[in-house]
């Protein structure tokens, strides 16, 4: 298909280049994602965590939640993959995580969202067609409650090396 004279083709982008993080910008990333049993108790026997709070909804009861927990480690899975169409489609390398703040109980039935700051964006001093991308995130349920925060780092390409590539 041609374009209209005067006019540009523009293709479809899955992911940011270094010049498109701007220090304090903030991306509020959707969909949310709600958590079933079923995700659930799948990611806590399938990564070896057999704990009763995640798993067994009798033990459950008689805890301080009332009820089966969310396993944490698919909480922080689940905020991470929201963010990865803003934040790292195009990344290299996931460089780190840190602070990693769990504040809030999650649990079945319960939706997940998160937004991200830009704390941090630079070239790489060793990968000169590279950057480095510092991210704040926050995970929060449906009701604005924060369950989850962590920075991380990710290395992307700068946009002088992603026009040489198709």
């Amino acid at each position: 298909m041609t374009p209209d004279p005067g006019c540009t083709v523009h293709v479809a982008r899955y992911g940011r280049d270094l010049e498109d993080f701007t220090v304090g910008d903030v991306f509020e990333h959707r969909p949310g994602r709600t958590l079933t049993q079923a995700d659930n108790i799948q990611f806590s026997l399938l990564t070896m965590n057999r704990h009763p709070v995640h798993c067994d909804a009798h033990w459950s009861r008689d805890t301080e939640f009332g009820q089966e927990l969310v396993n944490s480690t698919l909480t922080m899975a689940i905020v991470t993959g929201l963010t990865v169409d803003d934040i790292s489609a195009r990344a290299i390398a996931n460089l780190g995580w840190d602070n990693v703040r769990l504040t809030a109980p999650v649990f079945v039935g319960d939706t997940l969202y998160a937004r991200t700051k830009v704390i941090a964006a630079r070239r790489s001093a060793s990968r000169p067609h590279q950057g480095v991308v510092t991210t704040h995130t926050e995970g929060y349920k449906q009701d604005g409650v924060i369950v989850l925060s962590f920075d991380r780092v990710s290395l992307v390409p700068s946009r002088d090396a992603t026009q040489e590539t198709p």
